[in-house]
């Protein structure tokens, strides 16, 4: 008999616990590792914040999938969920990823 692997969920954000998120990332330059650690992998759910505390922000991680997008690898992830008391922060990393052909939603955690 055969088990389906659970799902992989991602979050990257400096306060909110993600219940459901398998593995957490609190810094820009944690979620890159994270990223760089899961990019032969299947991400079933990308869950970003884009104030990440002080002058850190998400746009490290969003710039890395760009690059990856650009370079004719991007990461296979199902959803990415942008979540952000920063409006115009978040709308900002839905457009970049959404040109990049993500599936991107913005949604409240």
């Amino acid at each position: 008999m055969t088990h389906d692997p659970p799902p992989v969920i991602l979050g990257i954000d400096d306060l909110r616990q993600l219940p459901h998120a398998t593995r957490i990332a609190r810094t820009s330059r944690e979620g890159v590792e994270l990223l760089r650690e899961h990019c032969d992998t299947y991400i079933d759910e990308l869950w970003l914040d884009h104030d990440l505390g002080g002058e850190d922000s998400i746009m490290p991680v969003v710039t890395l999938l760009e690059e990856a997008a650009f370079s004719g690898r991007p990461f296979r992830i199902g959803t990415v969920f942008v979540h952000s008391a920063n409006p115009i922060g978040a709308e900002t990393v839905v457009r970049s990823l959404t040109r990049w052909n993500y599936r991107v939603r913005r949604t409240a955690v």
